[in-house]
C-alpha cells in the first residue's frame, strides 16, 4: 500500500475545485489545474496567482489522474483537510452512474499534518509536498 498526500483549492466554501495534488511517498506527483472563470476575492488574490500551471479541461484533468492512480496496485490517500477527501472522490466520478477504473483506495483523515512549511502556499503541489515531508518526518521520529 502506497501512501499519496494530496491537497487541492477550491473557490470558496464549497466552491469548485481549482487544483489538485498528489504526491506519493516515494515522490510520484501529479498537479493539474483547471479553468476558475469567477474567483472569490480571497482566491483571486492568494492563489489564482501561484498556480504554476495553464488550466486544463475536466476530461484532461481527470484522464491524467486516472493515468496517475494506475502507477499503483493500492492506495491511502492522506489529506489535511476533508474537502481535499471530497474533491478527490468527485473526481472518480465521470458520468451518471460512472466512475474511472482506480486501484483500491483508503482514506485518511489527519488534522495533525500541516501544509504550514508550504513553500507557495495555496499551491496545492507544494501544499501536498509539505503535508508529505510532515507526516514522513514525523513517521522518521
Amino acid at each position: 500500500m502506497t501512501k499519496i498526500y494530496i491537497d487541492t483549492e477550491f473557490n470558496g466554501f464549497q466552491g469548485e475545485l481549482i487544483s489538485m495534488a498528489l504526491v506519493s511517498e516515494h515522490g510520484q506527483e501529479f498537479y493539474a489545474v483547471l479553468e476558475c472563470k469567477n474567483p472569490t476575492p480571497w482566491v483571486a488574490e492568494h492563489v489564482m496567482p501561484y498556480l504554476e500551471q495553464e488550466p486544463v479541461t475536466k476530461d484532461v484533468f481527470q484522464t491524467r489522474l486516472m493515468l496517475f492512480l494506475h502507477w499503483f496496485e493500492e492506495i491511502t490517500i492522506v489529506a489535511d483537510w476533508p474537502d481535499d477527501i471530497k474533491y478527490f472522490c468527485e473526481s472518480l466520478i465521470t458520468g451518471p452512474g460512472e466512475a474511472m477504473f482506480h486501484p483500491p483506495i483508503t482514506f485518511v483523515l489527519d488534522r495533525t499534518l500541516s501544509s504550514e512549511d508550504s513553500k507557495v502556499p495555496h499551491n496545492a503541489l507544494y501544499d501536498a509536498r509539505a503535508i508529505a515531508d510532515n507526516d514522513l518526518s514525523q513517521q522518521r521520529g
